[in-house]
Order: C-alpha cells, then sequence, then structure tokens
C-alpha cells in the first residue's frame, strides 16, 4: 500500500492525471489537490467518493486479497491463491528467500518515503524538495 501512496503521490505531484472526469459533473481528475489535500480540506474529493474508495478497498480486502488455505500459498502474505505464479515457483528456495527480502525493503523504503512526503506537505515545503512537474 505504501509503494503505491507514494508512487502515486510522486506521478500526481508531476502532473500525470488519469484523463476524463471524475463525475457526471465534469470535474476532472487533475481539479482536485495533490496529497493529503485530496482528502482534508476545501477543494478534496467530495465525502461520498471518499466513501467509495475506502469501500472499494474494504471488497479488496475481504474477497479478493486473501490468503486461502491449502491453495498451495508458500508464506503469510502469499496471495497467489494458485493463480497468479509469473514463474515464482521455478526459482530455488534461496532466490525466493533473497527476492522476498528485496520486496520487504522496498516496502520499508516506500513507508519512509510516504511518511516523509506526508511530513513535508504539513511543513508546506513539499513543493520546494520536487522540482514543479518534474
Amino acid at each position: 500500500i505504501s509503494q503505491l501512496a507514494f508512487l502515486g503521490n510522486i506521478i500526481t505531484r508531476a502532473g500525470v492525471h488519469l484523463g476524463g472526469n471524475i463525475d457526471y459533473s465534469g470535474n476532472s481528475f487533475d481539479s482536485y489537490p495533490n496529497g493529503l489535500a485530496a482528502l482534508f480540506g476545501p477543494d478534496s474529493v467530495p465525502d461520498r467518493g471518499t466513501v467509495q474508495i475506502f469501500c472499494f478497498i474494504g471488497l479488496l480486502e475481504l474477497f479478493v486479497m486473501k490468503d486461502i488455505p491449502g491453495t498451495g500459498n508458500e508464506f503469510v502474505g502469499d496471495f497467489r491463491n494458485g493463480y497468479i505464479d509469473f514463474g515464482w515457483d521455478s526459482f530455488d528456495e534461496e532466490t525466493k528467500l533473497q527476492k522476498r527480502a528485496v520486496e520487504l525493503n522496498n516496502g520499508r523504503a516506500a513507508m519512509m518515503g510516504i511518511l516523509g512526503l506526508m511530513v513535508h506537505e504539513k511543513l508546506g515545503n513539499v513543493d520546494s524538495l520536487l522540482p514543479p512537474h518534474f
């Protein structure tokens, strides 16, 4: 989640937004602010939109991203559930451990990255850290 949060924050601050409108009123995706201001503040996404986002995440957590016993999951957090492989089963145990360690470290780095962006956003100097539309 933190990897998606960090990447989404960086990408939208670079000026990249989805095309089209976010609702039937004609509001475009880039009409809403970046970062925490998209959720809190005068120009934030309407409450109904925020509720829809959280409900969608809840549905994913409850019905899609589940650890189903007996489907060949190798470790806690292995949500393949017998469907997605991408060659994982062809790696030896040492390579699997190395790849899992790399992914954990990437997640930890993303946690620190999004935390840093949120702190600097509250301090009001996040724009000085990132060049405009880099």
